[in-house]
Formats: structure tokens, sequence, C-alpha cells
């Protein structure tokens, strides 16, 4: 293979954070650091059962309480006027926050103190007293499976990937030789980002607002808010210039954003409300429980006869949450015959939310464990079981990859990782008091392009600004979109600036689901070609042979503007606004994907190689070694994509070994809701780990050549660890976290 993949050497090398210095030095002002004229604080006072009605709500303590100017219920609401309209969207409703007496979970949201310091509203909120009629909660899984129901999303959408599935035969792993049947359990996960979840609320006029906000997508946050409040769109305003993380909990408008706005409307003046970080377990959204069973048959070669699949998660009273975890079964491998069941349970909880790797990283934890205890009943190595089931194409859709360099990952990442020391006996390596074992799985993800825009600042001197509505939540997409230019224009990345974040700058999707750099990078490129057209046109004014100019052979080179085709017809970038005596360039650039997802099937990829080692007698689990080595299509950003599987890892080491929100089933109160119970990877659980990038131009998705990379680098590494645990100790673990107990 030739040396065109790349490993952390290369990485290293590479343009580092555009807006790294910011951040690390302070100068990033986040949501709850920007500060307004005549600011208020609101703090939210949460219901104490997990079902019932509110039977009283005294407030008068608090109202008399120094600073504080208001207490807001559902006794006083300025109110939402769409909790007003009929026809509204019956399978996602949401928590109509305030708009009645009704407990659905321990932990809502049922009134809101705004004081002119944040003291005096943490004081105050802790003066209102409730009363409830207390009604029973019901809030465990697998107690309440029978009451699990069919997705509405399912039934509205028969072919969608929460349906019912079968291709070829349902239940055909029966007919099989060799087979698995398990359960297997992926607990609750709370978000947990490093920045809390806030929102500073401003009414500038009657019908007019301002937001700053920590959310993935400006403009979807600004629509949704807009049609709530029934306001014109064009006069909700949001700003979210810096996000400090989000993983999916920052995708949709959450009560207590909600609650700001109505709170600002109350006392006429700009609320500033940060959750606290007990909060951010049960309101912001979580991965959902759920409990899912794999059946799995397949003939003394390894060839995969039939897969059964079954999910059951989490969901709220008040609104159905689903995702895909199923999708990976359906097309993953060359399985004639799979059947899939999604159903959903709902129970006295908040409502989940995607987390990064949405469904898939759920569903990958027992598709790939199953096939690797499938192939220890072979006694086949689990590479090469995955190689003899490998998809040339699409078993769903039926139709060729735009790209799969699935095999090269495989290849790759065992020769890193060192995987000819692994053992095909599980307990066999002893490194003192250490058992030592070795896994993989496999990840992937759909590669998506949305539409965008881009607007470009261009100024004499050659320095450009690039603007764009998309949100940042940490993978360093003004990186991204900087190289991505200069790389298209031929400036110097210190030359560029892109700014984004902003509702009112152009077009784009929020960030989340893979898709920013294919998307956005997208509208960059065309922002570039345009730009090179409209120079193009200029220089031709000086030198007639620019009127042939190709953009593609187009370049700023310093001070000059270049054409590889005429090399001698170079102009000063400089002259080109002196004719029409302009300060600027302005222009604009569009991008949307064509009909290509009808021919190909867009997937990025991803193989993880843990090695494990468990200590013999107290259970402890530490990760020694980490490979994952990524298709994502060609690297934009490598510094940034190496920093995003970085973090794929150890997320996916929380998820295998320490996540899990537990909740009192008597009261549906959250109990690991603070650091000190929830648990997450530090810095002692992370081991030396290694980044691979397959680095192979996708010929279809977007000019970039790219494909996404967010999602899969965490997806499979849950399995991974839980596959070289098995491999090491001979301890199957199917309910996560594997914590010392299940393996002493």
């Amino acid at each position: 293979m030739s040396k065109k993949h790349l490993e952390n050497a290369d990485m290293e090398l590479a343009m580092s954070r555009v807006d790294g210095r910011v951040k690390v030095t302070g100068a990033a002002k986040y949501t709850a650091e920007v500060q307004l004229p005549e600011l208020t604080y609101g703090v939210l006072v949460e219901s104490t059962v997990g079902q019932g009605v509110i039977t009283s709500i005294d407030t008068k303590k608090a109202e008399w309480a120094p600073g504080v100017i208001a207490v807001i219920s559902h006794l006083n609401t300025p109110g939402v006027p769409e909790y007003k309209l009929q026809n509204q969207d019956v399978i996602q409703k949401q928590l109509r926050v305030f708009n009645d007496a009704n407990v659905y979970f321990n932990g809502q949201p049922i009134a809101v103190v705004v004081a002119d310091t944040l003291e005096r509203a943490q004081y105050g909120a802790s003066l209102v007293k409730v009363t409830y009629s207390k009604e029973k909660s019901f809030s465990n899984l697998k107690d309440n499976i029978a009451r699990a129901i069919v997705p509405k999303k399912a039934k509205a959408d028969p072919k969608g990937m929460t349906s019912d599935f079968i291709r070829g035969r349902a239940e055909a792993y029966k007919d099989a030789e060799f087979q698995v049947n398990e359960e297997y359990i992926q607990p609750s996960e709370a978000h947990h980002p490093m920045e809390l979840h806030s929102i500073i609320a401003t009414w500038d006029a009657e019908d007019k607002l301002t937001l700053v906000d920590k959310t993935q997508g400006s403009q979807q946050t600004a629509a949704s808010i807009a049609k709530s409040f029934q306001l014109p769109a064009e006069n909700v305003k949001v700003l979210s210039t810096y996000v400090g993380g989000a993983f999916g909990s920052a995708l949709r408008v959450w009560p207590h954003e909600i609650v700001a706005i109505l709170a600002a409307k109350k006392v006429q003046k700009p609320v500033k409300l940060v959750l606290h970080r007990n909060q951010m377990s049960y309101m912001v959204g979580y991965r959902p429980y759920t409990l899912q069973k794999v059946a799995i048959g397949a003939s003394k070669d390894g060839k995969i006869l039939g897969l059964s699949h079954e999910s059951y998660g989490k969901t709220s009273m008040y609104e159905e949450f689903t995702e895909n975890v199923l999708i990976m079964s359906r097309m993953m491998y060359d399985i004639p015959n799979v059947d899939t069941k999604y159903r959903i349970v709902p129970l006295n909880v908040s409502t989940p939310a995607p987390m990064r790797g949405p469904g898939e990283a759920t569903g990958s934890f027992a598709l790939e464990c199953a096939i690797d205890e499938l192939s220890y009943k072979l006694k086949m190595d689990p590479i090469e079981l995955r190689l003899v089931n490998y998809a040339a194409q699409d078993p769903d859709k039926k139709i060729p990859w735009s790209s799969n360099f699935l095999k090269e990952c495989y290849q790759l990442g065992a020769d890193k990782i060192g995987w000819n020391k692994r053992k095909a006996e599980p307990d066999s390596i002893q490194d003192g008091e250490w058992k030592v074992g070795y896994g993989v799985a496999t990840g992937t993800f759909g590669a998506f392009r949305n539409a965008a825009s881009v607007k470009a600042t261009f100024k004499p001197d050659g320095t450009l600004l690039l603007q764009s509505a998309i949100a940042d939540i940490g993978p360093g997409t003004a990186t991204s979109m900087t190289a991505i230019a200069a790389k298209n224009l031929g400036i110097q990345p210190e030359n560029i600036a892109f700014q984004l974040g902003n509702s009112t700058f152009p077009k784009a999707p929020m960030q989340g689901g893979s898709n920013t750099v294919a998307t956005v990078g997208s509208a960059v490129v065309a922002t570039c070609d345009n730009l090179k057209v409209e120079l193009a046109k200029r220089a031709a004014k000086q030198k007639p042979e620019w009127n042939n100019a190709i953009p593609k052979n187009i370049s700023i080179v310093g001070t000059q503007l270049v054409n590889s085709d005429e090399p001698s017809s170079k102009v000063e970038i400089a002259s080109l606004f002196k004719e029409d005596n302009l300060s600027e360039l302005v222009i604009k650039g569009d991008a949307a994907p064509g009909e290509e997802s009808k021919k190909y099937s867009f997937y990025s990829f991803s193989v993880h190689f843990i090695e494990a080692h468990v200590h013999e007698l107290t259970g402890v689990v530490r990760i020694k070694n980490a490979v994952s080595v990524i298709d994502c299509g060609t690297v934009v950003s490598p510094k940034t994509a190496r920093s995003q599987s970085m973090g794929g890892i150890v997320g996916g080491i929380g998820m295998a070994l320490m996540e899990d929100v537990v909740i009192d089933d008597r009261t549906g109160r959250t109990v690991t809701a603070s650091f000190g119970d929830y648990h997450v990877p530090v810095q002692a659980d992370i081991p030396q780990m290694e980044m691979m990038f397959v680095n192979e131009k996708d010929p279809y998705l977007n000019p970039m050549g790219s494909k996404g990379l967010g999602e899969i680098v965490i997806i499979g590494v849950a399995p991974a660890v839980a596959n070289a645990v098995y491999n090491a100790t001979g301890k199957r673990v199917r309910h996560l976290p594997i914590t010392p107990d299940k393996l002493i």
C-alpha cells in the first residue's frame, strides 16, 4: 500500500486551530460569559416527584426576598403562543413548559425565579414551596418492557429505519450451524460537555428577540423560537459564536431556553439562565437506556446466513424520541437474511437526545459484540470473519458505495496494534498481575451533504473574510474552512478569517450528523470559484487573455493574481479594485447536493483496535493502547481530524467502562447527576492512541473528496473494548459499563 494514509506524526505537522489562541487565553467569550446592561438572572425550580399534578405553589417568601424581580410558573406565565395552536406535530410533541400543572418527570422545570444577581435568584428559588398530588411513576425500562410501543414515526414511514424490516427470511439464523443469541444493554449516558447549557434572552421590542445561546444551529434555533412565539422569522436573532462542546445536546430548543424567553418577556429585561452541572443530566437529553436482542447464525466457513436484531429504547411520556439503532445491522455486512424490530418505552423521564454517533453507537455495541462472539464459536479470527462478510456494495440499498476502504482500515490497524500478538484462546496472555487482551470492532455512519451558502469579503490587501451561520461545537470548523479556502485560492491561512455562529449569516445546517465539512466546505469552494471568476473579469480589462481563464487554474500568490495557463499574465490584486474605486469585493457562493445519492451509497467507515489489561484480583480495566483507522475520504484538516478521533476514543472508553446514568426508580430522581457520581474518563484513563486515516478521496460526495468524521470516531469503540476485555479474561460483559464487579 502506498503511503497515502496519515498517521500521528503526519498530522502533528498540519495547520493548527485558527481559533486556538483566543480559546486558550480566555479571549473567546462563551454564552454565560456575555454581559449586557440591566442583565438579570434566572434560576429554575424543579419538580421533586416523578409523576403527578401540582396542587399549590407558594412563592410569597421568594417574591419578598432581596433582589428578586419575579417568580414565574404556570400560574402567571406570559404563555407560549404556539401552545394554543391546533394541529401541532403529533410525533414530536415537546414539553409545554409552564403550560399546566402536570408533572411528567422528576426534575421537570416548574417555575423560575428572576433576580438582580445569580446568588439572589438561587436563594429565591430555594424559598419556593410546592405541593403535589403524587402519582405512581415508571422509570425502569426492563421492568416496563410490556409498555413498549411502535413509534408514530415508524407508522408514518413504513420504509424508515425505525420500522419493522425484513430482507430475505425472518429468523433465518435458526437454520445456521453456528449461532449467537444474546441480550445487550446500553445504559443512559449524559452529555456533560465542558460548557454548561446557557442562554441570554432579550426582547428588543414587542415582536423582536435576540438570543445569545448555546446551540448547534443558530438559524434552526431562531426558526424554532419564531414558530413557538409566533414572531416574524427575521425578528429573531441568535448568536452562538463559541460553543464548548455539545455532542448532540444542543440540536434542539430545550425547556430552559423557553423559560428564559418567557422570563425576559415578564420582567422586560435581559435574562441569563445557566443550567448547573446536575441539571445537565436530565434537562438537555441523553443517550437513552437501550435493551437489544441480537441473534446471528453462520455456516462453518464464517458466512453469516441470518441476523435478527431487536431494540427497545427509553423515551418520555410526552414525546417520542427515536434513533437509528438498527441501521448497521441492515447495511454493514453482506447478509442475505436480516430482520429488525424497533420499539420505544414511554417512561417518566425527560426526552433523550441524539448523542455522538446517535443510534449507531448503541447499535454497534450489540452487533459488533455478537460478531465477536460468533468468531469464537467458529474459531475464526474476528477480522477474517468480517472480511468473509464484507459487503462489496450496500446490501440495503443495493447500489454501489461511493467509496469504501474498510479492508485497508483492517490491514493498517492490525499492523499498528500488533494484532499478531493476540491469542485466539481467551485468558491466554499474562503481564504480571494483569491479563492482556485485544479487541476489534467496526463503525459506520452515513456521509451526508446539505445545502449551504457562504459570503466572502475580499480586500485589496489580499485578506479574505468568510461568513456562515454554521456552529462550531469543537471540531474546528473555522480551521477546516480556512484550509479549504486557502487550498482553493492560494491565500495563506493567516490572511483568511472565518466567522460563524450568527443566524443572520448565510444559510447553513445544524452542526450535527457529520455533514459540516461536506456541506459548508462545498459552499466555500463555490464562493472561492465565484471570487476567482470575478477577479478574472477584472483582470481581463487589463490583459485580454484573462477572458479564457478557468477558475481551477486561477490562484492568488502573494499580492498577485496568477493563471497557471498564462504564467506571464500576472496582475496585481490591488489594481483590480482601483478602476471602480472599490474598498472590497463581496461575493456569495451556494452549494447543494445533486442526484448522486440515487446512484451511490454514502458512508464513512472506521475500525477500532483496543489492547486492554485487566487486573486479575480487582477486575480493574486499563486500556493500554488504542488504534482507530478511519475512512472519511480526503482529510482537509489533519490536526483537527486527529483531535476528533482522540475525542471519539475517549468517549468510547467512557461508554464502555464508566458512564451510567442511574435513576432511583422509587422517586424517578437521577442519583448520578454530578461528576462525583457520574464517572467519565480522566487523564489517567487515557491510553496511548494512534489515529490513522486512509485518506483516499471520495469522488462523488463533494468537491473536496471528504466524508463525515465526527460520528465514526466513537461508533465501534465500546464494543472493541468489550471484545478486548473478553479476549483478556474469557468473561463476556453484555451490560455496559464494564465495571470491576462484573469481572471478579
